[in-house]
């Protein structure tokens, strides 16, 4: 298998920090390396618009949807370190549902690249916005940083909240408490 350009760059990253990349234990470290951030990265590739068109219906619910607790994996674009946590979103219907599976992928597709915290939340709430035009939607997410925790700080139990609202949860008050509510406590 020919030599790529990540595995030829993570030769240099090992060489510079004083390794021996073709010591027993590093040989197929570029390789493993550079398939890691194909996967990790793989949200450059794909559109979370059509991953929402994929599963839109006409319905008449217009009540609050929620999905909490949806895992987050992503790289910090600052120091290619990872950060991780949980996304809650909801949204309220304008004549339109989505497929409940497809708004984690939504969350896979953008923080499938590299990322801030508060630009995911935004490009989370708008795609959902302007793609299934809701009555309003509402993103938060918490995740802990290992660029805060590994390096830097080192505060290990340090939590980052971002949100980001449109529409009635951004309006309406009632809306917001309701969401909020709903996300931090656990229903039985």
């Amino acid at each position: 298998m020919a030599e790529n350009n990540m595995e030829a760059a993570v030769k240099t990253i090992l060489n510079a920090i004083g390794e021996d990349p073709n010591r027993e234990g590093l040989i197929k470290t570029p390789e493993r390396v550079s398939k890691a951030y194909e996967f990790l990265t793989q949200g450059y590739q794909q559109d979370a618009t059509e991953v929402l068109r994929s599963a839109m219906f006409a319905e008449s619910y217009s009540e609050m949807v929620l999905v909490k607790d949806i895992e987050v994996y992503s790289l910090c674009e600052h120091h290619l370190l990872p950060f991780f946590g949980k996304a809650h979103i909801a949204y309220i219907p304008n004549g339109t549902i989505v497929g409940l599976s497809k708004l984690p992928r939504v969350v896979d597709v953008f923080a499938r690249r590299l990322q801030v915290q508060e630009r995911l939340t935004i490009e989370i709430r708008d795609c959902i916005q302007e793609t299934l035009n809701p009555v309003g939607v509402a993103v938060v997410i918490e995740c802990q940083h290992l660029c805060m925790q590994m390096r830097g700080v080192n505060k290990q139990n340090s939590l980052t909240t971002t949100s980001a609202f449109s529409g009635a949860f951004l309006n309406d008050d009632k809306s917001r408490k309701e969401f909020i509510h709903l996300i931090a406590n656990k229903l039985k």
